[in-house]
């Protein structure tokens, strides 16, 4: 399979060229030239599919042969190491929990994905890589465990300084090795923008190899889709439209799913669950994309103005406004809205959710208000724990730290304060 720049401005790449560069040189992200749906036959017998087959199958024309079959196999096997359930929270509502995996996040699955495509591309070769990742909060945690000690691979984690949670601080800051964590005096959008602008600065370029590990990575966004298939495994006898409610951000883990329905997944539709940075609720209701600096809100890992990924999710409907719009629906809740919503999925199941899933849930319950026959599945992201001061506030009881957390809570930080590009570009340059 060959990639193209969504900006289309830029050399056809390989798989290993654009998991290696991350972002086209024309600024673009890449996607995938074609995309094959699978047999009908593989969809209606997948209860008797292992996941880790479901897996496979649905990548596969993505990555071989540039990775092998049996290579692509043990990747898939020790990135999904953990389990995907589906817990029912009210008639008509789930929750798919995501955050079984090492930091508790579902970009453990992405992040633990693209290191094990690294580590093959490395094997046997000295040259070493520098992976670049903006963070609005879980992406750092997830990337720094999945990178942790692999070959050839060194990485910088950006994080806007105050705006992630004390655990997601720990989780990115504490690990050491390979990898680095660099204090950003900004928001989400300035780490990203660094990012970005570090994959065009040629003294930087004509250094060092540099690769992103966010979900402009095309080996980062992909794997994301297999969990919306493990849904589909585990509700597909309820003989219901399944639609998807997914807190969003930078918009990577929704388009994964879309991609999923690309191949053949009879999703019904799919609910963009925003805090206050509603950029996508505002572009349905005017059919202009206009992004704004993000907004700070508790829900911080949707702390996003203007996500990257919107642009491959009008790809995936051929950049066609209606088409998009009646697969997807906008809402937009608030920081009052969600501490409500984390109380009521208490009262209502004795459920703990973390203020994510709390804004995913809103956005079930907003769309079965006029669709009272869909099976919504909203998406709990990382687990509670994670936001211990917003949800201990909101819910009655004290959570226990799951090991996850406890590996890391006590250790010491260490980051590296940087105010803007000049300092981070000097950094690197020393690195």
């Amino acid at each position: 399979m060959n990639y193209f720049s969504l900006n289309n401005n830029a050399p056809i790449a390989t798989f290993e060229t654009a998991v290696r560069k991350g972002l086209a040189p024309d600024k673009g992200l890449y996607f995938p030239e074609h995309i094959e749906p699978l047999e009908a036959s593989f969809l209606d017998s997948i209860e008797n599919y292992s996941d880790a087959e479901i897996a496979f199958q649905s990548i596969k024309q993505f990555i071989c042969p540039e990775i092998p079959e049996y290579d692509l196999k043990q990747i898939i096997s020790e990135t999904l190491s953990f389990d995907f359930p589906v817990v029912e929270i009210e008639e008509g509502i789930s929750t798919l929990e995501l955050f079984h995996g090492p930091t508790m996040a579902f970009k453990d699955v992405g992040a633990r994905f693209m290191a094990r495509c690294l580590g093959y591309f490395n094997k046997d070769n000295n040259e070493e890589v520098t992976v670049l990742v903006a963070t609005s909060g879980d992406t750092g945690g997830a990337v720094a465990s999945g990178f942790l000690g692999v070959k050839g691979v060194r990485v910088v984690i950006l994080y806007p300084s105050g705006k992630v949670s004390h655990v997601q601080e720990k989780q990115l800051t504490t690990l050491g090795q390979n990898i680095t964590a660099l204090e950003v005096d900004g928001t989400f959008d300035d780490c990203q923008d660094i990012v970005k602008r570090a994959f065009l600065d040629d003294d930087l370029t004509e250094k060092m190899a540099l690769t992103s590990a966010n979900s402009i990575n095309i080996a980062r966004w992909m794997p994301q889709m297999f969990y919306f298939l493990f849904a589909y495994k585990q509700l597909k006898s309820k003989n219901k439209p399944i639609v998807f409610s997914v807190p969003s951000g930078n918009f990577g883990n929704i388009c994964a799913g879309m991609l999923a329905q690309k191949l053949g997944f009879p999703f019904a539709h799919f609910i963009a669950s925003n805090n206050a940075n509603n950029v996508v609720e505002r572009y349905f209701k005017t059919n202009t994309y206009s992004p704004l600096p993000s907004i700070q809100t508790i829900s911080n890992a949707m702390d996003v103005g203007n996500p990257s990924n919107f642009v491959r999710i009008q790809k995936l409907h051929d950049n066609n406004f209606e088409a998009l719009k009646n697969n997807l629906t906008a809402y937009s809740f608030s920081d009052e809205q969600t501490k409500e919503a984390l109380s009521a999925i208490y009262k209502g199941s004795g459920y703990i959710a973390d203020p994510h899933g709390a804004v995913g849930y809103l956005g079930c319950k907003s769309y079965r208000e006029k669709n009272p026959a869909a099976q919504t599945i909203f998406l709990e992201t990382a687990h509670p724990t994670k936001f211990l001061d917003v949800v201990e506030a909101v819910i009655p009881e004290k959570i226990a730290l799951p090991p996850q957390i406890q590996a890391v809570i006590e250790k010491e930080k260490s980051a590296i304060y940087v105010e803007d590009y000049s300092q981070f570009k000097t950094f690197l340059l020393n690195f």
